[in-house]
């Protein structure tokens, strides 16, 4: 058997029966392999699965794993962590996608720096919906906003909202946090915004996040196994 096989296939089969039972399509919930702190040798068995969309949250971590992959042409490099101003060129430069904006002169730095021979660069408004201290993003009253002056810079094609609720037991929290991104998401629609992904849910859950509306799930240790007590 193929290392994380039956863990990369048995979350596929959880996002699957959660979008079923929510009256959605299976397929139609997008996997986010979370391979922060994972080596490369991980991150190819999961690729050799058929997974093609990485997330990592430390730069400059991630490059050393994309120098390592360099030989797997299509994987799809995706910043889950908070971006600070000094690492904007190089994540302009290497990554596909950001889902980590949670103010304007991150975004501008982003689209200033995007090479012109790139596609745009995918990016998600990260709005804190927990309203937790310790979480990063812009507040649900200022995410709209930002989400249009996000939306107007010229390297950058807006995809849409990303989001982490509390970590708590409580189903009703998770659902009610989950429900302010949704929407928004939806008034980003109807404002003219032309989004497509909700990026929201993780491994203890995925299944109220796509209950309200998820089109991205990010997962890691359901996939990769448990990560260091500091990762």
């Amino acid at each position: 058997m193929v290392p994380y096989a039956n863990a990369w296939q048995y979350v596929r089969g959880r996002i699957d029966r959660a979008a079923t039972a929510t009256g959605r399509a299976p397929g139609s919930v997008r996997l986010l392999a979370v391979s922060k702190t994972f080596p490369p040798p991980a991150i190819r068995a999961v690729y050799g699965l058929g997974q093609r969309a990485f997330g990592e949250n430390y730069v400059q971590e991630a490059l050393e794993k994309m120098d390592a992959l360099a030989d797997l042409p299509d994987v799809e490099w995706h910043l889950i962590g908070p971006l600070q101003s000094n690492k904007t060129k190089v994540v302009a430069e290497r990554f596909q996608w950001v889902e980590t904006i949670d103010r304007l002169r991150i975004a501008m730095r982003l689209s200033d720096a995007r090479p012109a021979d790139l596609p745009p660069l995918n990016v998600c408004v990260q709005v804190n919906i927990s309203g937790e201290a310790s979480k990063s993003g812009v507040s649900p009253e200022e995410a709209l906003a930002l989400a249009h002056d996000a939306a107007a810079l010229p390297r950058l094609a807006l995809r849409g909202l990303m989001g982490i609720a509390s970590d708590t037991p409580v189903v009703a929290t998770r659902h009610a946090e989950f429900a302010v991104l949704r929407a928004l998401f939806d008034l980003c629609r109807s404002g003219g915004l032309p989004v497509d992904t909700l990026s929201m849910g993780m491994t203890a859950d995925l299944e109220s996040a796509v209950a309200e509306g998820a089109t991205q799930v990010r997962i890691g240790s359901a996939i990769f196994g448990p990560r260091g007590r500091d990762a």
